[in-house]
């Protein structure tokens, strides 16, 4: 009547014997009666105390049989209160669901392409390992150079038996102890045994870099995989195992300017951390306008007066602390934050020269100097930003100076000459930035419509004692009067360095001899008291 295996337990003479048994008991092999039993041999005691006791019920587990074929029961006891001495048996058959959920299980922490643990498993293994000497295990992850172009000129196939190949080579250059997980799609994590200290991690680097120098043949090409490879070791305080992976995986991306194989350091990690928390700040800052620019004066070296602001972006921050331009705008560049912190500089430079316009009645008489950056002119449409704030403020394109870098014309010159022809269709002014610091080409010079090049801070401060500096500020302008091009030179800190340049032809100079970056208020007070 049951369907599942049903039997009636007796106690007979200080011994448990089957009385009674269904058909699905006996065909599963639990017994029957008159026989012995491996339920009965396993859970002797557990049955006697039962019929003996207190207790009418008692379920639990119960597994019989070798690995391969192993069953798994939920066993039910129940005292027969009308009957004293016997106990009826139930047995739930689990086998299939719990096979089922360790195979689903086993392809969740497993990789289908190599057989080796993904990234879930390689955590937990981790983890399994490092509870009881952190300090003892070692992770390295291994990330493949240049994989992507297999993929895309070979095909998936072709890069999957790559990685597979890579694998199998990975796992002949480690020890027996450790443990080799793809952790990525061209990425493959290690877990290794510290016995000897530190260096044997860099010791298993250089046998992978080894395995890996030889050539892979693919089809008709020898295809060499390089590698980055980043080691992070274990420490007490470790609260969690992804964090090992993490700081190898850190280490990974100075591995990859190195050269070679890197371990991670505290201080690194630390300073992306912060940097992190820059991003985040800044982003909400720009978001709620809570930055602002500051204007240093340019002037004509010739007769002194101011003919020009640069516009500079400042901030402090929500504790009210001043964080270096240095500091927020290589993380504005990095993270992309650069476009609307571009764009709001382009808007609120427009805007404050047009108040001071009216401030003075008609015109203030100068330009405003607002800077591009590479990553700027790459990510965003500049030319209809400028002019959005133009025509937003009424103001013509002959207000504005645009200063880039020479860095900005290296990825994409013919993006950057065609943005360039566009700002001057506006009438902007165009000016090179921090000259000679980068990657001059006097081609560039010739054929774009630069009209101003800046002579960077670096060969103009402490000039009048340097020969080579002197030498080189001649050539830079010799460089622009043959080009028909106006120079200005930064980092100007004396009246008499400033009158040096302008013997020598420099047109315009800026620097704390004249001037700090000032806020909006004074920078327009110091315009009225120098031009009066």
């Amino acid at each position: 009547m049951f369907p599942m295996p049903v039997a009636l337990l007796k106690l007979i003479d200080g011994d448990i014997a089957i009385t009674a048994a269904n058909r699905p008991f006996r065909a599963a092999g639990l017994g029957a009666p008159g026989e012995p039993s491996r339920l009965v041999a396993d859970q002797r005691k557990r049955i006697v105390a039962l019929v003996t006791g207190d207790s009418e019920r008692e379920q639990f587990p119960w597994e019989v049989g070798e690995a391969v074929d192993r069953r798994y029961f939920q066993v039910t006891l129940a005292r027969r209160t009308t009957a004293p001495g016997e106990a009826l048996v139930t047995l739930v058959d689990y086998t299939g669901e719990l096979r089922t959920e360790r195979n689903l299980r086993r392809e969740m922490v497993t990789d289908s392409l190599t057989g080796m643990p993904n990234r879930t498993g390689f955590a937990e293994l981790i983890e399994e390992n490092l509870s009881d000497d952190p300090t003892r295990h070692a992770v390295l992850i291994i990330d493949l150079s240049r994989f992507s172009r297999v993929n895309a000129c070979l095909g998936s196939l072709a890069g999957d038996e790559l990685l597979i190949t890579v694998a199998r080579r990975l796992k002949g250059a480690l020890r027996a102890t450790d443990t080799l997980a793809r952790t990525g799609g061209n990425e493959f994590g290690i877990l290794m045994k510290i016995d000897d200290g530190p260096a044997e991690a860099d010791q298993v680097a250089r046998r992978i870099e080894r395995a890996l120098a030889t050539p892979f043949r693919m089809s008709d090409f020898e295809i060499r995989v390089d590698c980055a490879i980043g080691i992070a070791f274990g420490t007490d305080d470790l609260a969690d195992p992804e964090d090992l992976i993490r700081h190898a995986q850190f280490a990974v991306k100075r591995s990859k300017s190195s050269g070679h194989a890197e371990w991670y350091q505290t201080q690194a990690f630390d300073a992306a951390r912060t940097q992190f928390g820059i991003e985040t700040e800044l982003r909400r800052a720009i978001e709620n306008g809570a930055l602002r620019l500051t204007y240093q004066p340019i002037c004509d070296l010739s007769s002194g007066r101011v003919v020009a602001f640069e516009s500079l972006a400042r901030w402090a921050n929500e504790s009210g602390e001043e964080i270096s331009p240095n500091q927020f705008i290589p993380v504005a560049e990095e993270s992309g934050l650069i476009v609307p912190l571009g764009r709001w500089a382009l808007d609120e430079a427009a805007k404050t020269l047009r108040a001071w316009d009216v401030r003075a009645g008609g015109g203030c008489g100068v330009k405003f100097a607002v800077n591009l950056s590479a990553i700027q002119l790459h990510r965003d449409d500049i030319a209809p930003a400028v002019e959005r704030a133009l025509m937003a403020h009424r103001l013509p394109g002959s207000r504005f100076t645009l200063e880039l870098t020479e860095s900005a014309l290296i990825a994409d010159p013919a993006r950057v000459a065609d943005t360039m022809q566009a700002l001057k269709q506006l009438g902007t002014t165009l000016a090179m930035d921090d000259f000679g610091t980068g990657y001059s080409n006097l081609a560039y010079l010739q054929k774009l419509p630069i009209d101003v090049l800046k002579i960077d801070r670096s060969f103009v401060t402490g000039m009048l004692a340097d020969r080579d500096k002197i030498a080189i500020v001649r050539a830079i302008l010799s460089l622009a009067q043959a080009l028909g091009m106006q120079t200005t030179a930064e980092g100007i800190e004396t009246n008499e360095l400033g009158q040096t340049l302008a013997a020598l032809g420099c047109t315009y100079g800026q620097g704390y001899a004249y001037a700090k970056p000032l806020e909006a208020d004074a920078a327009y007070a110091f315009l009225m008291a120098a031009n009066v």
